[in-house]
Parts: C-alpha cells; sequence; structure tokens
C-alpha cells in the first residue's frame, strides 16, 4: 500500500502531514501528487470528497518552499467557484504550510479591497481567489499575473455552471503560456472539456472513479409524495422533512439540507426553528462574515441542521457529517453527486435522503440516469400529513360561522334598544323631521327639479319672475299650473 512518504515529498510537509493524523494517501492523491511534483500538467477526475484538495496543495507547498514572491506578482493561483471553497483551500495550505515559510493572500467577496491590496503588495507565494475578484484586483491595476509559475482550476464543473467559464478562459490567457496547470473536477462537460484541450499541454488523465459516480457508503433513499392542492403542498413538504429527520434520530448527529432557491432556505430555517431544532443557514445573499460563523458552528458540533443552497454542495470539507437531506430535486443532476457527496467521506457511513413531488419527477429520471443506479424509495413517514393539516383550517371556519350569529344577536339587540332609548329621551330632535314645515321643503324640491329641467342653459341669468312664482307656489299650491303655464312660454320662447 503506497503511503505518503513514497510521494517524494519534503520533510516539512511531511511532517504536517504526520500532525494532522494522515499516513496512507487516496487514490486521487497517489496519482496526482507524482505527476504533479515532475512539474506536468495534471487533469484529475474523481467524485467529491476524494481528497482532491490535498492533491494539489502539496505537491504545490513541495515545489514553492524554493524562491521568492515579488510584489503584485504571486507565484501561483488557485481557482475556486465560491467564497466557502476558497476559504477551505486557505485553510489547507494553512494546515500543511505551516513548517514552511509561504505567504498567502485570500481574494474573495465580502472583503475589503484595501486590505487585500496590502497583501499582494507584499507579494505573495500562493493566491486564492474566485474568478470575480480576482479579475476585479487585475482591472484596477493592483495584480500581475505574468509571474504564475502553478496554476489550479479546483471544482471546473462547479465554474461551468456559475458561468465562469469565459472568466476562466480570460485568466488563462493572462498567465504564462510555461505555467504548470492543475485541474480538478467530479464531472467533465464537453465544455470543460474544451478548455482542457486547448491551455492543457498532454497532461496526466486521473480517474479514479466513474465520472458522476456516487460513494458506496452512502445509503440512497428518496421519498416520492403527493400533497392534495398545490396551496398545502409547501407545508406538507415541509412537514415530512421533520418526519424524515426524526425518523433519523438515533443515527444523526448533524446534517445538511439543500434547497434549490435562496428564498428556500429561509423559510426551512424559519420553519425548523419554530418546531425546536437547532439550525442555522447558508446561501450567496447573506454577508461573508455571517456565512462563516455558520459554517464554523456547525464545523463545532454548535449547529446540527445547516439549511444551505448549492454553494455549500461542492467542495466544503465538513467530515462528520452524518446525513444529507435534498428538500428539492436538484434541477441539474451533477449537483446531486456533490450534495450527498458532503457525507460518507473518508470512508465513513452516511446517509442521503431526498423528497421528491410529482412535477419534479422529471428531474429524479436525469440522476437515475446519471448515476445508472434507481434510488430506492421510501414511504412518507407521515402519509396522513395532508389530512392533518387540512383538518384545522376546514374546522376553523364552521366553528366561527356558529358563533358569530351568537355574538352577532346582543349587537343587533342592543343598538335597538338604544334607539329607542333615544327617541325617548330626545324626542323634540325627531319632531322636527315630521312637521309641516319640513313637508312643505320637500315638495318645493320636488317642482324646482322641474324648471331646472325647463329653463335647462339659462345659467346664472334666471329671470326674476319665475323666483316669484316658487315663492307663489309655497304659498298656495294652487297656482302650480300658472308656474306650468309659464315654463311653457319660456320653452316657447
Amino acid at each position: 500500500m503506497t503511503k505518503f512518504i513514497d510521494l517524494g515529498l519534503s520533510p516539512k510537509v511531511l511532517k504536517a502531514i504526520a500532525d494532522v493524523g494522515y499516513d496512507t494517501p487516496t487514490p486521487i492523491q497517489a496519482e496526482a501528487i507524482p505527476p504533479a511534483l515532475e512539474g506536468r500538467d495534471v487533469l484529475g477526475i474523481a467524485q467529491t470528497g476524494t481528497g482532491k484538495t490535498a492533491g494539489f496543495t502539496l505537491p504545490m507547498i513541495h515545489k514553492l518552499a524554493r524562491g521568492r514572491a515579488r510584489a503584485r506578482m504571486p507565484r501561483s493561483l488557485v481557482l475556486a467557484p465560491t467564497r466557502e471553497l476558497a476559504a477551505q483551500v486557505a485553510e489547507n495550505f494553512e494546515l500543511y504550510a505551516k513548517y514552511v515559510k509561504l505567504d498567502m493572500a485570500l481574494l474573495i467577496g465580502g472583503v475589503s479591497f484595501n486590505e487585500q491590496d496590502k497583501l499582494i503588495d507584499r507579494g505573495v507565494d500562493v493566491l486564492i481567489a474566485t474568478p470575480g475578484r480576482l479579475l476585479d484586483h487585475f482591472e484596477r491595476g493592483k495584480l500581475l499575473l505574468t509571474g504564475i509559475e502553478i496554476m489550479v482550476v479546483d471544482e471546473a464543473d462547479r465554474m461551468l455552471d456559475m458561468g465562469f467559464i469565459p472568466d476562466i478562459e480570460r485568466i488563462f490567457k493572462l498567465t504564462p503560456f510555461t505555467r504548470q496547470t492543475l485541474f480538478f473536477s467530479a464531472t467533465m462537460a464537453p465544455e470543460i472539456t474544451r478548455i482542457t484541450q486547448e491551455f492543457l499541454q498532454n497532461p496526466t488523465r486521473i480517474e479514479v472513479a466513474r465520472q458522476a459516480t456516487t460513494s458506496e457508503n452512502i445509503e440512497q433513499k428518496v421519498c416520492c409524495f403527493k400533497a392534495p392542492n398545490r396551496k398545502v403542498e409547501a407545508k406538507v413538504k415541509r412537514d415530512t422533512l421533520r418526519a424524515i429527520i426524526e425518523s433519523q434520530s438515533e443515527t444523526l448527529t448533524n446534517g445538511i439540507i439543500f434547497c434549490n432557491r435562496k428564498v428556500d432556505v429561509d423559510i426551512v430555517l424559519k420553519s425548523l426553528k419554530k418546531h425546536g431544532y437547532n439550525a442555522g443557514a447558508i446561501h450567496g445573499d447573506l454577508d461573508q462574515r455571517y456565512r462563516m460563523e455558520v459554517l464554523n458552528g456547525f464545523r463545532n458540533n454548535d449547529i446540527q441542521l445547516l439549511v444551505a443552497s448549492d454553494v455549500a454542495a461542492r467542495g466544503l470539507d465538513i467530515p462528520n457529517v452524518s446525513h444529507v437531506f435534498n428538500y428539492d430535486v436538484p434541477i441539474h443532476s451533477e449537483d446531486y453527486v456533490h450534495r450527498i457527496g458532503r457525507t460518507g467521506r473518508a470512508g465513513r457511513s452516511g446517509w442521503a435522503f431526498m423528497l421528491c413531488l410529482p412535477h419534479e419527477q422529471k428531474h429524479l429520471d436525469k440522476i437515475e440516469e446519471l448515476v445508472k443506479q434507481p434510488i430506492p424509495r421510501i414511504d412518507a413517514p407521515i402519509a396522513e400529513t395532508p389530512k392533518s393539516t387540512r383538518a384545522p383550517k376546514a374546522d376553523k371556519p364552521k366553528h366561527d360561522q356558529k358563533e358569530k350569529p351568537q355574538r352577532a344577536k346582543p349587537q343587533q339587540a342592543k343598538p335597538a334598544a338604544d334607539k329607542t332609548d333615544k327617541q325617548d329621551k330626545a324626542p323634540a330632535k325627531q319632531q322636527p323631521e315630521k312637521n309641516d314645515q319640513n313637508n312643505r321643503q320637500k315638495q318645493p324640491r320636488n317642482h324646482k327639479q322641474e324648471p331646472k329641467n325647463t329653463v335647462k342653459g339659462m345659467g346664472d341669468h334666471m329671470p326674476a319672475f319665475m323666483t316669484q312664482s316658487f315663492d307663489f307656489v309655497k304659498k298656495d299650491p294652487a297656482p302650480q299650473n300658472v308656474s306650468d303655464e309659464d315654463t311653457d312660454t319660456n320653452d316657447d320662447a
């Protein structure tokens, strides 16, 4: 069996590896480190969780131990798709390079440009960055890539999914042609194959596992269910998730819950906290400091359940994750491989559960086609959940309808009593409404409407005799015909 001591690494690097407690390399490490030490380009294809990060950090530390960095001209470059993965690569360098004097800088979003500029100005041996932030520094004139000796692209297929391929091609063209390139990915899409053919020179291809395979240490299950209607679908889904979590309480130490959308991450987090679960959330819209605090809390077992988007699906090395729950079926089938790869790492056992609604069946079919095996089905732990969730909502309106009339009866009686009391107490106020004077006032109103129609268009220039005729109507109803004749005369005129 191959040991780290057989790979040709320097004593200082071997000492750091021994301090961590590792003795035997993983297959990807055993096959990638020797050609990397020879200076050859490497194309590594391996499923997530197989130790790819150490597969390129260890030979880089060995080769960079000799030499000196110049200001604004890093000697090596590591590109990572997400901030979390870049931060993890930085942790690996700090872990394995503690006996080698190397300067390192981490360029990721959410951190001040000034602090990063100071590190670059001093000169760094290792520059770890996300593509967007790296190009921002380059366009500001704070960074030169002409001194790159080793370039690493980690999780290249994730770069493709996030739309970083044009940026990767541009960065490749900014680096020297004589650089050494280490290219690592779990899957190889046609677009990635084109890039490797264009920018890698006669690479050593290493494929320790079939593309898009899942670890045999992971027990996979999928729960297919149907909600009674679309209105309660989300609630039934959250209830089913909690039921599956409860069913795994004996083996669950901690777990990651993956959602397709950021808004669902927040909703599931609130639901779990409402029901008393110790949970945290991480997705791309959260502040970088908060994201790191949540990740550290999850690593330290201060947080048991981590609700995350696919930002946590690639490359995060949290060895003791026992369970992965796919709240949504991944739209991209390759993401399923990366998600469940967060568990069952380093030879440990893991469990992966996935919830599937009828409209997600098409994505499930693609996943099974990719991994070339059917995923075992399980029944929903709470089959009667739809009825129980709907029953309270159906009962409440009926209950309210019975009570409302009972409450309304005394309310209707009180106003009636109040009116009679007011009428008894204040008859004087209501009697004027029934006297003859008011009746007389109502009659002219009806008569006024008729003249207005007959003298339509006269405006403010109304003849005085028309006013006198109305006064005459008020005094004696008999001459009403006279006013009518006058109006007829006016119409004829």
